[in-house]
């Protein structure tokens, strides 16, 4: 895990170098609104350090991973849907749309959600 890629999108907008519409931040994880909306709320929730995806996460990420967790639960309730339900994803990898080379996790509510979602 490096701390920063200087050439990743999320890596930027931790930086400042991009905006972002900021949610949520803590000396580990910043949460921001996703600009590709894919339901009525879509939150993201970034480790400020980079790491690619899950299949790159180790026992010395086990404190951030919580963090995350944390963080989406927080994100949840400021953007009103901690009640009414909301869903949390991690996609890893081409196949399940990650778009993005820097773990993130999606916050997703304000409408009834499918299932099966793939």
């Amino acid at each position: 895990m490096n701390d920063r890629d200087p050439g990743c999108l999320f890596c930027r907008i931790v930086a400042g170098e991009i905006p972002s519409k900021r949610v949520f931040e803590t000396e580990s994880v910043l949460a921001f609104h996703d600009i590709n909306p894919q339901a009525p709320v879509h939150g993201l929730v970034i480790p400020k350090a980079h790491i690619v995806s899950l299949n790159d996460i180790t026992e010395s990420n086990a404190a951030v991973m919580g963090d995350l967790f944390l963080a989406a639960r927080r994100v949840a309730a400021e953007l009103g849907v901690a009640a009414s339900g909301w869903r949390a994803v991690f996609n890893c990898g081409r196949d399940a749309q990650m778009a993005v080379d820097h773990l993130h996790l999606h916050v997703l509510g304000g409408r009834p959600m499918k299932w099966p979602p793939g």
